[in-house]
């Protein structure tokens, strides 16, 4: 549905470079970066409301590279949307309708905003409503536009937790009706929440796209698992083991089982907090990694308590708050780390 090839944007002494990717029709893809990493340009790119220094972007099989917005039926949604200060709610979102002379503007006003939850507000002037209302009635509006594709730039970031979790709702209801989305954020659980695909952005360029599981799983780059929340994260060196199937990862002040088939080399290795249980003494069974450390901190965890230990390098275990209490964990307590050489995910 919609295509970008090679596009370089440069503002100043910022630089989009060589961005290409493709959302298919119903897809929700977010683009998920830092602030600063030009993520708005992008999006105004696809807009049509700066155009690229260099390459092309196609819309439904048509190249809409030097289109104007006007030309390119996608409406597009800012974290303070420009709703008209003087008109009621029900002419903001009847705007669109009127300007494309269509007929039964009152059902149509009435239709859209039933959608998204805004009838009981029609009456009232922008000005009175709540973050969550606006973006609602904005949404209302891009719907009465008729258009396909909605870009929504960092629409949620100024809302209170209540109207967020409101607002992904109706963003999935949404997509799940045929809208296609793209949205930019910062937020890395808002993208987990919404996305069908995401690509990650660093310095102007896309550094990773695929599915939200894949990019937690497995991240590319150091900076992607950093960014993304990747607790245990580590570069170094993988090496064959003479007569076994498990592989040795050697990173400063570590040496680590694993069983992987990656070729011997420089590379990343992750490890869940998950994975990786915390015992006095040394277990026994079928892990293959035991290290004794000192715990350095202590954090509470959504779930649990995530414990940082360190081991010559930092390694965090996620815990239940039984097993912090059972086993006295503190910090400055000496510990046994246990976890599986199946449990390393090997990247290159």
């Amino acid at each position: 549905m919609l295509k970008l090839e090679n596009i370089s944007l440069k503002v100043g002494e910022f630089e989009l470079k060589n961005i290409s990717f493709e959302v298919e029709r119903c897809d929700y893809f977010v683009i998920l970066g830092l602030s600063g990493v030009g993520k708005s340009l992008l999006l105004e790119s696809i807009a049509g409301l700066i155009n690229p220094t260099s390459g092309k972007i196609f819309l439904r099989g048509e190249e809409i590279t030097s289109k104007k917005i006007q030309q390119r039926r996608v409406s597009i949604v800012y974290q303070d949307a420009d709703l008209f200060p003087h008109l009621t709610v029900f002419e903001n979102i009847a705007y669109p309708l009127k300007c494309n002379g269509e007929k039964n503007i009152e059902e149509k006003v009435l239709s859209c905003a039933e959608m998204v939850g805004a009838v009981e507000f029609l009456q009232r002037k922008p000005g009175t409503l709540s973050g969550g209302e606006y973006q609602r009635v904005s949404l209302a509006r891009s719907l009465a536009a008729d258009n396909d594709i909605f870009l929504l730039d960092e629409p949620l970031a100024s809302l209170d937790s209540k109207s967020k979790s409101e607002l992904r709702m109706l963003l999935r209801k949404l997509n799940r009706n045929g809208i296609t989305i793209i949205h930019v954020t910062h937020d890395y659980e808002e993208a987990i929440s919404l996305a069908t695909k995401i690509g990650v952005m660093e310095k102007g360029a896309l550094v990773h796209i695929a599915p939200p599981e894949e990019v937690f799983r497995h991240p590319k780059s150091e900076f992607v698992a950093h960014f993304i929340g990747t607790k245990n994260f580590f570069k170094g060196n993988l090496k064959t083991i003479p007569q076994s199937d498990l592989k040795e990862f050697a990173a400063a002040g570590i040496n680590i089982f694993c069983l992987t088939d990656v070729e011997d080399g420089e590379v990343f290795l992750t490890l869940q907090p998950e994975e990786i249980s915390i015992s006095t003494e040394t277990e026994k069974g079928s892990s293959r990694n035991h290290f004794k450390g000192k715990i350095i901190d202590i954090a509470p965890a959504k779930v649990g308590f995530e414990i940082t230990v360190s081991i010559g390098a930092e390694l965090i275990a996620l815990v239940s708050g039984d097993s912090k209490g059972e086993l006295k964990l503190e910090i400055g307590k000496e510990v046994w780390v246990n976890f599986k050489a199946s449990s390393c995910k090997i990247y290159k």
